[in-house]
């Protein structure tokens, strides 16, 4: 008797698209998807928010090339009106886009994401959310005499009654560490209802901005809002910290390079390879070369100047010093 393969989980994936940079990096995530996944059996969503609400401008792709590109790539791309935060705080776009969404299992992704394996490597379990490890410790600030990183946590958890903040803790990290806590990067996180997903994410992230805890009144929330309120939506639907079945995220699945300048510093020749593959299709070579980013990293090869001056096996704790190197060589762009 062979074995069989696991069933395929569908699901659909989203990220938010306007004009500028993001529309140069949709393209890059819709052309990696159909690379290393034409077989995908969800939808690829890029949620675009509309003129109105919260949007005085209007934040839309404009360019005719690139809407047709991200056609012909399978992406559909999702009218949303921002009502709660849009230019004032655009990291809302991915709360309030969700809304707009089937009603499906979602797994959202920031824009600046490669696709770089099979979706089909990773062991997802849409009724237990999680979301991305790969941050650093930047909420909330502990304060000299203010209350330690403990009690502002638990100060949200009480706020939304959610029992069960000690089994959130990481108890193999030392006391007040942020680490100890559970703080995620919300470039990519999933749900089985991204409509119960949004809604709950939308409820916890206005009563932070407007009727925090009162421990909380001297952190500043921003623009870490949405990462501030995931983790307490994670718990609320019973999920947490990713587990090994999800490594392929933020591994050998996908990528959140965040800026092409710390893409070539530190991410795999893989990455790389899947970059400027997909890059140099002449049909989105004419659209991206637009961008000057890309024109100077991949095109005219800046990029290579960048991976030589970093060693992936040994690479700055911290990204802040990766940037300072990257500006002081004149190789800092976004």
């Amino acid at each position: 008797m062979t074995d069989q393969k696991p069933v395929r989980q569908v699901f659909n994936i989203v990220a938010v698209v306007q004009s500028g940079r993001l529309q140069y990096e949709a393209l890059l995530l819709a052309a990696s998807l159909r690379a290393t996944n034409p077989n995908f059996a969800g939808k690829l969503y890029l949620a675009e928010p509309q003129q109105g609400g919260a949007w005085s401008r209007s934040p839309s792709v404009t360019d005719p090339a690139v809407r047709a590109m991200l056609a012909e790539l399978g992406a559909e791309i999702l009218p949303f009106e921002a009502v709660h935060f849009g230019q004032n705080y655009p990291h809302g776009n991915k709360i309030e886009a969700l809304a707009a969404l089937p009603d499906e299992p979602f797994l959202f992704l920031d824009t600046d994401t490669l696709i770089t394996g099979d979706f089909d490597a990773v062991g997802f379990d849409f009724a237990k959310p999680s979301a991305s490890m790969r941050r650093e410790g930047t909420w909330p600030a502990q304060e000299l005499y203010g209350p330690d990183l403990a009690t502002s946590w638990k100060s949200l958890y009480d706020a939304f009654g959610l029992d069960g903040f000690e089994q959130t803790l990481d108890e193999s990290q030392p006391q007040n560490y942020w680490q100890r806590f559970m703080y995620f990067n919300a470039g990519w996180f999933f749900h089985a209802s991204p409509k119960a997903f949004g809604q709950r994410f939308l409820e916890y992230a206005l009563r932070i901005r407007d009727n925090r805890p009162e421990v909380l009144e001297c952190q500043e929330i921003f623009p870490w809002l949405d990462q501030i309120a995931l983790p307490l939506v994670i718990h609320a639907f019973g999920g947490g910290r990713p587990g090994p079945a999800l490594a392929g995220l933020d591994g050998a699945v996908t990528c959140h390079y965040r800026t092409l300048p710390l893409l070539y510093a530190r991410e795999s020749d893989r990455v790389v390879e899947v970059l400027e593959d997909v890059a140099s299709k002449q049909e989105l070579r004419r659209i991206l070369r637009d961008y000057e980013p890309i024109k100077l990293m991949i095109y005219q090869n800046r990029g290579r100047k960048v991976r030589a001056l970093f060693d992936r096996e040994d690479l700055p704790r911290r990204e802040q010093a990766i940037r300072f190197v990257l500006k002081r060589e004149g190789l800092w762009l976004r």
